[in-house]
């Protein structure tokens, strides 16, 4: 297990590798944890969702706890307490800070050219009443670190004598063929960005 700190470049590929995320943020006395993309910029990290949402009024101004997770293999060893996983994961710590109205456009068509580079262009113009119904926080990449479990499995020296299996299965997150939206335009092909895309950037 190797681990690398906030300032690492090693936390900002990460964070490119994988949008979901998991936010943690302390509501009414109690903790709670909210599923939703993230994007990095820079230094900052931003996710976004319904002005009305309960998790991100809870979250404004306040601390919270953000972390992100590649699965890529599972490890099993020739003890069932030596069996493992080989993930990659960076968990950030911050003030979540609101973007301004006047900056939001911008923030959430840098999402989706990070998703799918050159989709914005294709879209129509972003409605005001859907920015302003729109809540985009964000965190600095200044307190937080990467954890990165890596190899085969660790097994106690004796055991690597025993006549079991032992190794890594491999895992990685698969994106298959588009699958049209059935009230699509006759003639409307799907864009080059959406074509041949066999995985999330970043899996194994």
């Amino acid at each position: 297990m190797t681990s690398a700190g906030s300032t690492s470049p090693t936390i900002h590929a990460i964070l490119d590798a994988q949008p979901l995320c998991t936010v943690a943020y302390v509501r009414d006395g109690k903790p709670y944890l909210t599923p939703t993309l993230q994007w990095r910029e820079g230094d900052r990290v931003y996710w976004h969702g319904s002005s009305a949402s309960h998790a991100l009024r809870a979250g404004k101004g306040q601390e919270v706890c953000m972390n992100v997770t590649l699965l890529d293999g599972f490890v099993l060893a020739r003890s069932g307490f030596n069996h493992s996983v080989n993930t990659r994961s960076v968990t950030l710590f911050g003030i979540a800070e609101v973007v301004p109205e006047d900056e939001k456009a911008a923030h959430l068509t840098a999402m989706i050219e990070g998703l799918w580079p050159g989709r914005s262009a294709l879209l129509r113009p972003m409605l005001p009443q859907e920015v302003k119904a729109t809540t985009i926080l964000s965190v600095p990449i200044t307190e937080g670190s990467a954890k990165i479990r890596s190899g085969p499995p660790a097994d106690e020296p004796d055991d690597y004598d025993l006549p079991i299996w032992a190794g890594v299965l491999p895992a990685s997150v698969s994106l298959g063929a588009p699958i049209p939206d059935p009230r699509i335009k006759d003639g409307v092909d799907a864009p080059d960005h959406v074509k041949g895309v066999a995985r999330l950037a970043g899996q194994a």
